[in-house]
């Protein structure tokens, strides 16, 4: 097992230690109800206001409740929040998709999609699906992004959408959750990570499966099950070294690339689950979150990864 007082720097603890304050590590054995109560309370806590002169309205966009950030610039992004499927939403997120707008100049579209366990999969993905192609119709390159649950969301869409003349020239993925082999490599060494364990995991993907459903084997949940990675969009993967996912991120890129397609795939060292909270306060969250929006605004720029 991975030893933490090590690998994480005194910022990053201090973050770990700060967020257990509003969301305990056991937080997943909570009702829904109060896990959603603690997670608001969480990113209340750390929400870091939105840039001056950034415009934003809520809308519903194909029928989907949508927060939209900055006009109509070069390219577009859509954003899925993290939260295991079950926690989130407008607010969780909100100045970090306002910071993304306005330093990229894209116009940003975070989307509310509905949560499990009362709506269970495909819910999400198909609200995803559904402001993905509404955004992409209006014209101009896509980036899709999210972190976490949104990652999955993100790659689900972007594989289910290829072939459909959108133009989505991006994806970009933090520490995205794609369905790893939960018996080697980061599930097993991270299995007990601050911030993310794989029994929280476990927790959540119980959550967002209906009666008989095996999401496992279903790529629009479960990314990595997919039998094609043909045909992708370039991605930007983006992974924290403590973190029982960062695996995902890896084994991502190498489908993408084995399929003869575009990807990246960034480790941040001694990071962990759920640090772009921490992009304000901890440096080695701050310059993973430089190279996210660096990322995004190459893409939709048409500048490629690198």
């Amino acid at each position: 097992m991975a030893d933490y007082d090590v690998l994480l720097d005194s910022e990053t603890q201090a973050f770990i230690a700060e967020t257990g304050r509003w969301y305990p590590p056991d937080s997943a054995g909570f009702s829904i109800e109060r896990q959603r109560e603690v997670y608001d309370a969480l990113c209340t806590a750390f929400h870091h206001g939105r840039p001056d002169g950034l415009a934003v309205a809520d809308r519903a966009v194909a029928g989907v409740p949508c927060r939209v950030y900055g006009g109509g610039g070069p390219a577009q992004v859509v954003y899925f929040h993290g939260g295991g499927w079950v926690v989130g939403g407008l607010d969780s997120h909100d100045d970090v998709c306002a910071e993304i707008a306005d330093r990229t100049g894209f116009g940003l579209t975070a989307v509310d999609y509905r949560l499990s366990p009362e709506h269970r999969h495909p819910a999400a993905f198909d609200d995803c699906m559904a402001v993905t192609r509404a955004v992409a119709a209006a014209g101009g390159p896509v980036v899709l992004a999210g972190d976490s649950a949104g990652g999955n969301l993100a790659a689900a869409v972007a594989q289910a959408l290829r072939g459909d003349g959108l133009p989505i020239v991006g994806m970009v993925l933090i520490y995205p959750g794609l369905g790893g082999d939960r018996g080697r490599g980061s599930m097993v060494t991270h299995a007990e990570a601050p911030m993310l364990t794989v029994a929280d995991m476990d927790f959540y993907a119980a959550a967002r499966a209906g009666p008989g459903q095996n999401l496992r084997m279903d790529p629009t949940a479960t990314p990595l099950a997919d039998s094609d990675f043909s045909g992708l969009p370039p991605a930007l993967i983006v992974t924290a070294e403590c973190d029982p996912l960062s695996d995902d991120g890896r084994d991502y890129r190498d489908r993408i690339v084995a399929a003869g397609g575009n990807a990246l795939w960034i480790e941040e060292p001694g990071l962990v689950h759920g640090y772009l909270r921490a992009r304000h306060s901890v440096a080695r969250a701050r310059a993973s979150f430089d190279r996210i929006v660096a990322g995004i605004d190459r893409l939709g720029r048409g500048a490629g990864l690198r």
